[in-house]
């Protein structure tokens, strides 16, 4: 299936809605850590995946851009896809991308047994299985993600056409 011009568009500008919205979450998750008095931390997750024992200042930048890109690709498929069939369901506008991001988050959290499992730094990370906190932290951190993200797509964007 071809997308046309328009809503290759609004996958674009959804992609940048994501990616900024991802960028906020990194910066305001220093913060969050210590509200909910938790290590969980989306950034080092991803980062020491692929550098497990480097330092911070290698991992970090690697994760952020991860991260970043996960935001962006989120943030693309709400645009060009969700956003459109949430708007056809009657789903008000300012809900759509905040109910896509907890989704996420709620389908995804369960893989975090594999990361308390597989991960090759897991022996320096919180353990994700049964940690309320660490899932108090991604509530949190999708409901903020999807706020902002929806936000910003909307005023790209638009609203996504009905029908």
């Amino acid at each position: 299936m071809a997308l046309g011009p328009g809503q290759r568009r609004r996958m674009a500008r959804g992609a940048l809605a994501g990616g900024l919205a991802a960028a906020v979450w990194a910066l305001q998750q220093p913060l969050d850590k210590r509200v909910f008095r938790g290590g969980y931390d989306d950034v080092e997750l991803l980062g020491r995946a692929l550098l497990p024992r480097a330092p911070r200042s290698r991992w970090y930048p690697l994760g952020l851009a991860l991260h970043v890109q996960n935001g962006a690709v989120l943030g693309a498929v709400h645009a060009g896809v969700l956003a459109p069939a949430l708007a056809r369901a009657g789903v008000p506008a300012e809900a759509r991308a905040p109910l896509v991001a907890q989704a996420e988050n709620f389908g995804l959290w369960p893989l975090g047994r594999l990361s308390d499992r597989f991960h090759p730094a897991r022996a320096e990370l919180p353990r994700l299985r049964g940690n309320r906190r660490g899932l108090a932290q991604a509530t949190w951190r999708h409901l903020l993600f999807g706020v902002v993200m929806g936000a910003l797509e909307r005023r790209l964007n638009g609203e996504p056409a009905q029908g």
